[in-house]
């Protein structure tokens, strides 16, 4: 664990896995971490690890659509010690046909995936700006860049993200502020993703998945921390992330 500095990290969707372990990334580096996910209970496991490793994380129950949560979360993570950087990580990856697409689907899609990240990166920006640094990031998709079938709402929210980032960081990159979007492209190495192989094509697709076909958590979480570390006559907006073996 490296000594502890005087800035913070936000994670707004610290889920199980790429939220996880970007809080422990960056923990691991002497930041304090605030994550916030929509269950705060559900944070116990990664604030037991990463005080563990002595590092420093708070763990706050967080609904990134709600306008007044957001900017309170922001305002905490900046309130003692400058927000440095902030990360976007909320997936609301659905899968439903078109024709079974209510109204209220797609909103609440949308309003996860798209207005969570404005919202986000916005109360971000607000605060850096006033120091004149920092570094906002959004996690993306392959949906990020095309529909598929059965993702319409989730393409069109991502994409939607993704123009709101590309938007931000042209604003925002004078003014010292650095904004990238990460294109996680192929399935993260989960319990989720795994019961999906076998459901689609049976349990003999997963024993025959060659190592590092699924992407480690831990891997992307890299990425991102050497995005932060990045000179600004360097900056990278846009990351596509996939193993070797992806077809893209």
């Amino acid at each position: 664990m490296a000594p502890r500095r005087k800035a913070s990290v936000a994670v707004v969707g610290a889920g199980d896995f790429i939220g996880a372990a970007i809080a422990r990334r960056f923990a691991a580096e002497g930041y304090r971490v605030f994550g916030g996910r929509r269950e705060g209970a559900e944070l116990a496991p990664l604030r037991s690890a990463i005080e563990a490793a002595d590092g420093a994380f708070e763990g706050r129950s967080l609904d990134a659509r709600d306008e007044a949560q957001i900017s309170a979360f922001m305002a905490e993570a900046d309130a003692d010690q400058p927000l440095e950087v902030a990360i976007f990580n909320v997936g609301a990856n659905v899968n439903f046909p078109i024709l079974e697409t209510t109204e209220r689907v797609f909103r609440k899609v949308w309003e996860m995936a798209c207005e969570g990240g404005f919202l986000t990166g916005r109360e971000a920006a607000r605060r850096m700006v006033e120091r004149g640094a920092g570094s906002i990031f959004f996690t993306g998709a392959t949906a990020s860049l095309r529909g598929g079938v059965g993702y319409a709402a989730f393409a069109s929210a991502k994409a939607a993200l993704r123009a709101v980032a590309q938007a931000m960081a042209r604003e925002l990159g004078p003014r010292n502020i650095h904004v990238a979007h990460l294109v996680i492209d192929a399935g993260v190495d989960t319990a989720f993703v795994r019961e999906r192989i076998v459901a689609a094509r049976g349990k003999e697709a997963l024993a025959d998945l060659a190592p590092d076909t699924l992407m480690n958590p831990t891997s992307i979480a890299e990425a991102y921390w050497l995005l932060h570390q990045q000179t600004r006559d360097a900056w990278t907006f846009e990351l596509d992330l996939r193993p070797f073996a992806e077809r893209w």
